[in-house]
């Protein structure tokens, strides 16, 4: 694994982008319109800009996958944080979504504790190369570097195959939300247990 560049972002976006096409939690947020992949490669191109400031991004060794790592505590509004939600707001989830896309956000947030915390934002493979343990590769060293920074690690996903996969990296679900769509909050904290 290695920290990414801004010179990766295209690369990362795209990773990201082709992973989450048929996503539910992303279906919740992005309108299902004409402009559908095009917003959706802005929310990843939003989320990559986000972990640079305030977090990290990750690409395996490869290039053919991507994690992005948010430290919610260092997320400060700025002028180019509130550009980038701009941006965000205009295209990809649209005006009409703001209070929903807020309202989960909010209710998300709520179940992480006070304390600093390995936010793992997104993980993706390429859909080329899913099921050759480029996942698992990242995901390891992923929760090694967490474990290195003395940080749980959380999540959340809204696809119910996932799941088992986390478990068997000591992952385990401590709350489910529903937005009309089951969303599972999963974490390696033992106290979420």
């Amino acid at each position: 694994m290695k920290i990414a560049k801004n010179s990766d972002k295209n690369k990362v976006v795209e990773i990201l982008t082709n992973s989450f096409i048929e996503n539910k939690s992303i279906d919740y947020i992005i309108p299902n319109d004409s402009s559908r992949v095009s917003r959706i490669r802005e929310l990843m191109t939003y989320s990559f800009d986000m972990c640079m400031i305030s977090g990290k991004v990750c690409l395996a060794d490869d290039e053919t996958g991507c994690a992005l790592i948010s430290f919610p505590e260092r997320k400060k509004m700025s002028p180019s944080v509130v550009f980038l939600e701009l941006k965000l707001i205009l295209f990809s989830i649209g005006v009409k979504n703001i209070s929903r896309a807020l309202k989960r956000e909010k209710i998300i947030s709520s179940h992480y504790p006070k304390s600093p915390i390995y936010y793992l934002w997104f993980i993706g493979v390429h859909p080329e190369f899913q099921n050759k343990g480029v996942g698992q590769r990242l995901l390891e060293e992923v929760v090694a570097d967490a474990s290195s920074m003395n940080r749980p690690v959380f999540l959340e996903t809204s696809t119910l195959k996932n799941i088992p996969w986390y478990q068997k990296f000591g992952f385990s679900v401590y709350d489910e939300l529903d937005f009309g769509y089951k969303l599972f909050l999963i974490s390696n904290n033992k106290k979420c247990e």
